[in-house]
């Protein structure tokens, strides 16, 4: 996964580098080959890889987070996710390629992704996932995750055709061979080839011609061959030849039916054939796909991927689709495990269901609704996490800002990881579930390019070390990739690059990663000169990538079909170097080790293992081959062609039944594909009888009994040239050890130390894991150590060490804790909220727990079964509820308490703030909050340019400012994740007057009472007073109040710079008002609204504003105004004694409830006027009275909010 900025662990899968699957079946699949050299429109690309499973999936990119399964592997029924589609440019995956080098990538599967930029193909390998092959044409002198071609080591020895100390025979060997150009396709830069084997001898080849600008392919070719490649015939005109062919699939039960997709850039169809290539069906598609996934066991059956994230199924090879479901994650969908799951037509999958959620979901191919679909984890969980391996299902889930990993065994409940306490993973990968048992990458705290490796039980529950700090690195494609590595045909041998002292070193374990040491180095080079390497400070470092082109053999490679035997390149030293590299081979299962060439060369087995084949990986065009019958002791040379060859890759494995291989190449730069087909029956005598076979002991340093056991293994002798067949059968004795002390590694939670012996950790309690069973039951208590998984001894310390069955200990509860399954304290009225217990000690079976939710309901049970999976609540109302668990049985009782914010979601907030305010002066400001009972709200306050703000829990605040001229306040409300925010602007004075408007009635009838008109209107008398007064803009404020009859406040500005003139100015202001009340009077002022709408604005003689002044005295119109004010007053409590009697009165109550909230006026003419406070808002006909006399009362007035007669409505549950 790709690890981002934050400290949250991720989960993977790595997908292992696995030895004896180096060629899965190539009985089941093709290649892609990609031609470097030819024409294109851009210099460089990207180098790409295949990948294959027997499950026939094609891969897209893997994705940048969560759980992802292995590409290869044995078959077990369980498919592996699905791949996107990578571009294949020319790019050089690994394949040797001169000027027109091409990379060659599988097609069996199905070739890749089509809804890709361009061709893809699954990967024939068990690997680290990712792991690169080396540019054709370049050097494995440079690490795959650097991405980029290094200088080759020079060659210390004799050239190739000099090297006749070590070659048989001073004639030219011949082997078979015939040749086939593909004529016509020079053009064409990548190929996709398909060879069924199982003794069938058609072959097909699909050529394409890729532009990278349009990043779709414009040209293609499909060619057949029924004579094992002897000669071709073009099948365009079967297919159709306007129809351009993007991919290739090949069903893995029967390999006679191929699947051809047609370029989506032009058509969306899919070409199906039932008789290996030779007619085809046309089938159109409405939807484009992706990525396939065949059945395992199920001919017919596919699934399908499509661009739009998508998941179809088709039950008759792609005839008919249907979909299963819209939102499935890409990458996270399998078919049935044979052996596991009920029905073999069902399909696990991640999807995002109706709440936004993921889940992990079940369903059958015909019977995906939504009503059918089972949910095995009742909760949600992260994104691309899901995988479904083997007899394992993982999923991650972030809680509490952790990543809590999960595992189902053999379909079993989930239960959660354990690793050790303090690993504190940032970064996971899940790399192997072979033999029973989970193999896992942890990246720590602490480290950064390296890993640690830990291995669990059989159920993939409880961790335990294995090796620290394993080298890391990163692919082409953004991969992590692990450098370790499992030898083929020999369970529990692994190597691994260790990184110690800043240097990269190989070690290699026979007991699944209990014991590691250091590779001894051969005693001579290859021309038998000694070497002087001493353990520990020199050894044999090994290169451990696979190559993802299965055309190439990569740095190192095994096979089941041959223990014990390894071919690896690397270098002796004292660290892991990638220049001065050379090919070692070890035939005893890496105890002992010999050069065999000092450059780089493809190595493949040939006849099960019984022969090996070498080819030097050069630039230069070559026509010989290498050909050992002893274990690289000695090769023969063989010439495959007449002519010089610039070879790009290598079809071998097919030829294990017909001894038959194809190499692919160019002879020029300009010329088309070249096919030789390479019979090597001749090089093979006879086949062998049963005194061609010897007997070998496996054996770790003499020590003969390997994981538990002592086996003695057949191989051809040396030297005898003779074919060992299909009946071959490598081992002859295995039988039990006697358990020794290695047999056994730490159990969780011990550690081992110097004196060899498993004690607890610091942080661990033995006692804790008899927390599942109940008095009077039995527990197996750990004596520190366990078996290793896979490893067969018998007796010995077997007894001493195995856990004994011991009476299940009574305890009082402890440790209780209670969380919700998203890790958040914060919930939504009226959604479930769940809550998970978990107890460190005590008797699960016999302890009563009980959960107050905080709100007037509790509940209780007997034990802490039904309370596994989470209990949910739904909350009513909005608040902080104190949620409290109890736990209690005859010893004791224990008790733990989380405190949950319960929320409205809010939707508006409006700031109530007044258009003009005094400097130096307190200001009340509210935020008006919709819904109002939206439970706890947090605002953020902001004023002017200040860049912290002022938080409070209360929706209003008073404030002064300090400086003149227009101020902005903008408020944050903050509920739980939801984030809203207003912003007003006040305009400071040190003094001002105001008068409030009102207008003719025609302005009522086309008044709609939005915000936006009201401002308009505004600005429209704004400009109507300046223009009949020619008083400046800058000193007029009207602000138009919400509601019937339309009304409006005017504000009087000093002129700007009159502050220090100030009894000047306010004359100046005196005189400026008496201009405008004489305009006003007069009906002079006037707009038009629309033609034919006059409106005449009119003073208000109601309320008359004093001048405004911050100073403490009072003139002596002021005290008469004040007066005047008194009167006015309890003229308007008489009114309001009596409004339901005045008809204009009761019409603006009635209108007035259903308008929105709005909150504008002016700051009182004195310090001691009323504050309206957001606690008033409760009664809509009170906050209508109040508004009432407010507006009838402007010189006292502190705002003036005829919005506040809107009721509020309350968060309802849903």
């Amino acid at each position: 996964m790709e690890k981002g900025t934050n400290c949250f662990p991720t989960c993977h899968t790595v997908f292992l580098a696995w030895t004896w699957l180096l060629l899965l079946s190539w009985c089941c699949t093709g290649a892609e080959i990609t031609c470097r050299s030819c024409s294109s429109p851009s210099p460089s690309w990207p180098s790409s890889s295949s990948r294959l499973r027997q499950e026939q999936r094609q891969p897209p990119p893997p994705p940048p987070r969560g759980l992802r399964s292995r590409p290869g592997g044995r078959a077990r029924g369980s498919a592996g996710a699905a791949a996107a589609a990578e571009p294949l440019p020319g790019g050089e995956p690994g394949g040797r390629a001169g000027p027109r080098g091409a990379a060659l990538r599988s097609a069996g599967a199905g070739g890749g992704a089509p809804g890709g930029r361009g061709p893809a193909a699954p990967r024939t390998r068990r690997s680290s996932e990712g792991r690169r092959a080396l540019p054709a044409g370049g050097s494995r002198g440079v690490p795959a995750a650097e991405g980029q071609r290094g200088a080759r080591a020079q060659p210390r020895g004799p050239p190739e055709e000099g090297r006749a100390a070590r070659l048989r025979g001073a004639e030219e060997l011949r082997l078979g061979s015939t040749t086939f150009a593909l004529t016509g396709d020079a053009a064409h830069n990548q190929a996709m080839v398909h060879w069924s084997g199982h003794n069938s001898s058609v072959i097909l080849i699909l050529t394409k011609l890729y532009d990278f600008n349009l990043g779709s392919v414009t040209e293609s070719s499909l060619w057949r061959s029924t004579d094992y490649g002897t000669t071709y015939e073009k099948l365009n005109d079967k297919v159709g030849l306007k129809t351009v062919l993007s991919y290739l699939y090949v069903s893995p039960t029967n390999k006679r039916k191929i699947m051809l997709l047609s370029d989506p850039e032009i058509e969306s169809s899919i070409l199906i054939s039932s008789d290996e290539g030779a007619t085809y069906q046309k089938y159109r598609l409405n939807f484009y796909i992706q990525s396939l996934l065949f059945h395992p066991k199920q001919e017919e059956w596919i699934l399908a991927y499509s661009l739009d994230q998508k998941l179809y199924s088709s039950m008759d090879f792609g005839r008919k689709w249907q979909l299963m479901h819209e939102r499935v994650t890409p990458n996270r969908f399998y078919w049935s495990v044979t052996g596991l799951d009920k029905e073999p037509d069902l399909v696990h999958m991640e999807a995002r269901t109706a709440d936004g959620h993921t889940h992990y979901l079940t369903c059958r191919i015909q019977e995906c609704s939504e009503t059918k679909r089972s949910g095995p984890f009742s909760r949600s969980i992260d994104v691309s996490s899901l995988v479904v391996q083997d007899e394992y299902i993982f999923i991650q889930v972030t809680a509490g800002g952790r990543a809590n990993y999960y595992v189902s065994y053999r379909r079993e409940p989930f239960a959660q990881i354990k690793l050790p306490k303090y690993s504190l993973p940032k970064d996971m990968h899940i790399i192997s579930t072979d033999e029973n048992q989970v193999f896992a990458a942890v990246q720590e705290w602490n480290q950064n390019d390296t890993y640690n490796l830990y291995i669990s039980d059989t159920r993939g529950v409880y961790f335990t070390l294995a090796l620290e700090n394993v080298k890391s690195s990163r692919g082409l494609e953004g991969n992590i990739i692990i450098d370790l590595y499992e030898v083929a045909g020999i369970k529990g041998i692994f190597l691994a690059n260790r990184k110690i002292d800043d240097q990269i070193k190989t070690f290699i374990t026979y007991n699944k990663g209990r014991d590691w040491r250091l590779l001894q180095a051969p005693d001579t080079d290859v021309r038998g000169d000694p070497i002087v390497c001493q353990l520990p400070f020199c050894s044999l470092h090994l290169h451990l990538q696979l190559s993802e082109n299965p055309y190439t053999s990569g740095s190192i490679s095994s096979k089941e079909t041959a223990p014990g035997l390894l071919v690896a390149t690397g270098n002796i030293g004292s660290e892991l170097s990638y220049t001065d590299v050379g090919v070692f081979i070890s035939a005893d299962g890496g105890n002992s080790w010999r050069q065999i060439f000092e450059e780089e060369y493809n190595v493949w087995f040939l006849d099960w293992g019984g022969a090996l084949v070498a080819m030097k990986h050069t630039s230069v065009p070559i026509r010989h081959m290498w050909v050992s019958f002893d274990e690289g002791r000695s090769w023969s040379r063989y010439s495959f062609t007449s002519t010089p060859l610039f070879v790009d890759g290598s079809l071998v494995d097919p030829g294990i039944e017909t001894q038959i291989m194809t190499v692919f190449g160019h002879f020029s730069l300009r010329s088309e594909w070249q096919l030789v087909k390479v019979d090597y029956k001749s090089v093979f005598s006879r086949k062998c009888n049963k005194d061609d076979y010897q007997t070998w002991h496996l054996h770790n340093q003499g020590e003969p009994c390997v994981m538990g056991e002592r086996k003695i293994y057949k191989k051809r002798k040396p030297g005898a040239q003779c074919s060992l067949g299909r009946d071959y059968s490598k081992t002859v004795v295995s039988e039990p050890c006697v358990c020794g002390q290695g047999d056994f590694e730490c159990d969780y939670g011990y550690e081992r130390h110097s004196n060899n012996q498993c004690v607890p950790a610091f942080w661990f309690s033995p006692s804790s894991l008899s927390k599942d069973c109940s008095i009077g039951q039995s527990y197996l208590n750990s004596t520190g150590y366990r078996r290793i998984v896979s490893n067969n001894c018998t007796d010995g310390l077997r007894e001493k060490y195995m856990a004994k069955m011991e009476k299940c200990p009574g305890k009082a509860p402890r440790g209780l804790h209670i969380l919700t399954t998203d890790g958040k304290l914060v919930t939504e009225q009226g959604h479930n909220a769940t809550f998970i217990i978990l107890m460190e000690e005590g008797d699960l079976q016999r302890t009563n727990i009980q959960l107050d939710f905080g709100d007037g309901i509790a509940v209780s049970y007997a034990n802490f079964s039904p309370v596994e999976d989470g209990i949910r609540h739904v909350y009513k109302s909005a608040g902080i509820f104190q949620v409290t668990a109890y736990a209690e049985n005859s010893l004791g009782s224990d008790t733990a308490v989380l405190f949950l914010h319960v929320v409205c979601p809010v939707e508006h907030v409006h700031l109530s703030v007044p258009f003009v305010a005094i400097r130096n002066k307190d200001v009340n400001i509210t935020a008006v909050v919709w819904p109002s009972q939206a439970g706890t709200l947090t605002y953020f306050w902001w004023f002017g340019n200040s860049t912290k703000p002022l938080i409070t829990l209360e929706s209003s605040i008073s404030y002064i400012f300090a400086v003149e001229g227009m101020n902005t306040v903008t408020v944050q409300v903050a509920a739980g994740s939801t984030l809203i925010q207003d912003t007003k602007e006040i305009a400071v004075h040190e003094y001002f007057q105001s008068q409030l408007l009102s207008f003719s009635p025609n302005l009522d009838y086309h008044n709609p009472d939005i915000p936006e008109w009201r401002q308009d209107i505004g600005k429209v008398i704004k400009r109507a007073l300046a223009r009949v007064t020619g008083i400046p803009d800058e000193q007029i404020l009207v602000a138009v109040f919400p509601g019937l009859p339309t009304s409006a406040e005017l504000f009087i500005l000093p002129h700007k710079n009159t502050t220090e003139r100030r009894k000047s100015s306010e004359a100046d202001l005196e005189q400026v008002v008496e201009i405008l009340f004489n305009a006003l009077n007069q009906n002079l002022v006037q707009f038009e609204l629309k033609p034919g709408v006059e409106v005449i604005v009119y003073v208000t003689q109601l309320t008359l504003a004093p001048l405004v002044d911050s100073s403490t005295g009072h003139s002596s119109s002021a005290m008469l105004m004040l007066l005047s004010v008194v009167f006015v007053g309890l003229a308007v409590f008489l009114v309001y004694k009596f409004k339901r009697k005045i008809p204009w009165i009761n019409i603006y109550a009635q209108v007035q409830h259903d308008k929105e909230q709005e909150m504008i006026g002016s700051v009182s003419q004195s310090e001691n006027a009323p504050k309206i406070t957001l606690s008033e808002f409760t009664d809509p006909e009170e906050l209508m009275d109040k508004e009432l006399d407010t507006r009838v009362m402007g010189s006292i007035s502190t705002i003036a909010n005829s919005e506040s007669t809107k009721e509020i409505p309350n968060c309802t549950s849903v």
